[in-house]
């Protein structure tokens, strides 16, 4: 039978969602936790690939089992596993469904925080200085009128095609000088969110003006694109699907 877990985890300790030779990774661990609790190995399939040290709010995997699985399921994998990661829900599902290819859109958040909270630094990216708020967001909204987004792709990655629908792209101020940076599309490039912001905030603090950023979108250089910001600030934040069916 084919499961889908719904997950949260803290990316800190982390080289990202994906496995990966002699470093620590959140598949890694979750599948060895699934191999003990149900006495085979297991392989999960993520709905994305988060960089090291980025965090998921929410996030999803599939894995076969040949057992169906029992009500204690949920108990026993959090009580194995470390509590950076969390399982909050397992769901039947059927035998073609993948929690990568099934996903409708994806949304991350990034988060900035200009008040040396010492209780979110693990979480938020710091800034001394505020950047102009509304020029970001007008330029953020650009960024739904382009479906190629190379010069904020990672550079030597596997990406087939650079094309990307974003829906959103917004900054929202939150309480105790907190704020965020909401992003949704269909797909996301390797380090796409955190290249996009630190080219916002370029604008923000007028290192270049809004004409710079359709230039930079148009040009697909990725050397033309602000400098990525800190991977502690980024969450992913959401995940849709179609349908997801029989919670356990």
């Amino acid at each position: 039978m084919r499961y889908l877990l719904k997950l949260t985890y803290d990316g800190t300790a982390y080289r990202g969602w994906q496995i990966q030779p002699n470093a620590p990774t959140v598949q890694g661990v979750l599948n060895d936790v699934l191999a003990l609790i149900l006495g085979a190995p297991i392989e999960t399939t993520g709905c994305g690939r988060t960089d090291a040290g980025v965090h998921a709010s929410v996030f999803y995997a599939h894995f076969d089992a040949e057992d169906v699985i029992s009500e204690k399921f949920i108990p026993r994998a959090n009580f194995l596993l470390p509590m950076d990661i969390r399982v909050h829900e397992v769901y039947a599902v059927s035998s073609n469904f993948n929690a990568r290819f099934d996903a409708m859109s994806r949304s991350y958040e990034y988060v900035v925080n200009f008040s040396q909270n010492p209780f979110i630094a693990k979480y938020a990216l710091f800034l001394s200085k505020k950047p102009d708020f509304a020029v970001m967001n007008k330029a953020a909204q650009k960024l739904m009128e382009y479906d190629s987004f190379a010069s904020f792709s990672k550079t030597g990655t596997d990406h087939k095609t650079m094309f990307c629908k974003i829906t959103k792209a917004e900054w929202r101020e939150y309480e105790h000088d907190i704020w965020k940076f909401h992003i949704t599309s269909d797909r996301f490039l390797r380090g796409m969110v955190r290249a996009i912001v630190g080219t916002l905030l370029d604008l923000g603090w007028d290192k270049i003006k809004e004409h710079d950023v359709v230039k930079i979108i148009e040009s697909n250089d990725r050397s033309k694109a602000g400098e990525s910001v800190a991977a502690h600030g980024l969450f992913l934040s959401d995940v849709t699907y179609h349908k997801i069916i029989n919670q356990r």
